[in-house]
């Protein structure tokens, strides 16, 4: 992009910014691609945005302070499982309380996330692409990285508008002392570093049931010398802090404990959102529950699916159901928004438990099943009850709208891209609002496929000289089980473009190495089996130099 293009926006911003918001937002840097929509719908939206300002301005004039905001994020689930009472007739079990969300707020049918759980997450927190922050692949046990200080968070930019901060659940931000999320702007955290596998499976229990192989020693070698450092049994499940402060482990892991957990994180939610109801200032509340306990252990199978999935999903449902439900007790449902979503598709190595339910594609994948998926909002007497948007929207969006509707727009960093695109629009003025239509989908590092409004063209395995059949039109062919080229010719050369205008952003802003470190500083009551794993990690790199 040119920079007479870049001033060209930049001028039609200024001429444009008919209220506060926009005068705010005009020096974000955002993607090439969403410069050139800028241009086109600009003055459209800032007349747009006088409207917008004039209901956040009655509520905050009613309620004294700015909406509280809750982000409830659980794992690994296919779109259509949870949310819609017909696919719950399909899949045999039930989740009426996400249904009501739906029937109260607005279901999302067009939400896309990143294709796995720690991408996900970093683009909620940060607004950006995970990749921009070398935090693109799932961290597993030892990490000795993290997401890096530098980046801010929305955490941060809520701090900065005078919100209190609370993480609970699951983190997975790695698992350096700078990545912990006490460290990330929350003024309260309790979250784990790694995801559910090692304390859901990584034990007796889950060797017995072939979830997981060789982990225990009961099931490894047993005649012959083996280093006995080399598997991660110090690993932790979980820690708290506050800001500024150490951190804390919560409890050794073991299926036991992971599940004590779980409940104990679920009333810490309802604990702070008691606590902080009546608060002179907000809250931002990123809950982003475990949610999955695939053994049987214990359990009863009540729902007619009979998986520990579909349990996990209907205990997961009563549970957000006891939020709403208090939100509602406390009075401060007409000013708390809450947004519930899945942070990718379904993990289809689980076999017996997951499963794609509408789109083809799981977890990891660029395809629709990885990375379009089940998302809800509710916000009574500001969204319009049974909305259904079919627009484009992406996980990146809520760090720019939850800033806006913060009133924290000025806090967010203008010397790098910003991916997210403020979305009140859509959240208050229902269907057909969005201000985006395009998406970059990396799997890992690799950016594998560009959404451009209905059409969809994979990168991956294109033959030199001469484009693949890697076209899609989602709405004639939603599962992409036939992909085209002859009859997306004309789409060649435009993909292309599009394509080209990221890569140069990118060079301009170029992407970050993974942040490494030592495991587990700053936490003081380290175990001795998480010390040996510490320092086996600090030995591998300071071999590296």
């Amino acid at each position: 992009m040119t920079q007479t293009l870049i001033q060209k926006i930049l001028s039609i911003s200024a001429l444009t910014a008919l209220t506060v918001g926009a005068v705010n937002a005009k020096d974000i840097i955002h993607d090439a691609e969403q410069s050139i929509i800028q241009e086109q719908y600009g003055e459209q939206w800032a007349k747009q945005d006088v409207g917008i300002n004039k209901k956040l301005d009655a509520l905050y004039k009613k309620t004294g302070k700015r909406p509280n905001i809750i982000h409830i994020m659980w794992d690994d689930t296919s779109f259509g499982e949870v949310g819609i009472e017909a696919f719950n007739k399909i899949r045999g079990f039930d989740t009426p309380n996400l249904n009501r969300m739906g029937e109260e707020g607005i279901t999302f049918t067009r939400m896309y996330s990143e294709p796995s759980c720690t991408p996900t997450r970093v683009g909620a927190l940060t607004g950006r692409l995970a990749v921009r922050a070398g935090m693109h692949t799932v961290s597993f046990p030892p990490e000795g990285g993290g997401l890096p200080g530098e980046e801010v968070t929305i955490a941060e930019v809520l701090s900065e508008a005078g919100y209190n901060t609370a993480f609970i659940g699951k983190g997975h931000m790695g698992d350096i002392e700078e990545a912990y999320l006490h460290n990330q702007g929350f003024d309260e955290a309790t979250f784990s570093m790694y995801n559910q596998f090692p304390p859901a499976m990584w034990h007796r229990e889950g060797e017995t049931a072939n979830a997981t192989m060789g982990y225990t020693a009961e099931y490894g070698e047993k005649n012959y010398i083996v280093d006995n450092t080399w598997k991660p049994h110090g690993y932790i499940m979980n820690i708290e802090g506050k800001k500024g402060g150490k951190a804390k482990e919560t409890m050794p892991p073991s299926l036991e404990n992971y599940r004590k957990l779980n409940a104990m994180q679920h009333e810490k939610t309802l604990e702070y959102i008691t606590r902080k109801a009546h608060d002179k200032k907000p809250f931002y509340l990123a809950y982003w529950p475990n949610v999955y306990d695939l053994m049987a252990q214990g359990r009863k199978r009540t729902t007619s699916n009979s998986s520990m999935f579909a349990e996990s999903m209907e205990r997961m449902d009563k549970e957000i159901g006891e939020i709403m439900d208090l939100l509602k007790k406390e009075g401060i449902a007409d000013n708390t928004l809450v947004v519930a979503m899945a942070d990718n598709g379904p993990m289809e190595e689980l076999v017996g438990a997951m499963y794609q339910n509408v789109f083809n594609g799981g977890k990891g994948s660029y395809k629709e099943g990885g990375i379009r998926v089940s998302a809800f909002a509710q916000w009574d007497g500001m969204i319009e009850k049974g909305t259904t948007v079919g627009d484009m929207i992406t996980v990146h969006d809520l760090f720019t709208t939850f800033a806006k509707l913060g009133n924290a727009t000025e806090y967010i960093p203008r010397d790098r891209i910003i991916d997210g695109i403020d979305q009140t629009a859509v959240f208050l003025e229902g269907d057909g609002n969005s201000r985006r239509d395009y998406y970059h989908v990396y799997t890992g590092p690799v950016l594998a496929a560009t959404i451009k409004g209905q059409y969809k063209r994979a990168w991956l395995g294109d033959r030199p000289g001469l484009v693949k059949n890697a076209f899609f039109d989602l709405y004639q062919d939603p599962r992409e089980m036939r992909p085209m080229m002859a009859q997306f010719l004309w789409a060649w050369g435009p993909f292309d473009m599009v394509k080209h205008r990221h890569e140069n952003m990118n060079k301009k802003y170029p992407f970050k190495q993974l942040t490494r470190g030592v495991p587990f500083e700053g936490i003081e009551n380290l175990r001795p089996e998480s010390i040996t794993f510490q320092q086996t990690v600090k030995r591998t790199m300071e071999t590296g130099k």
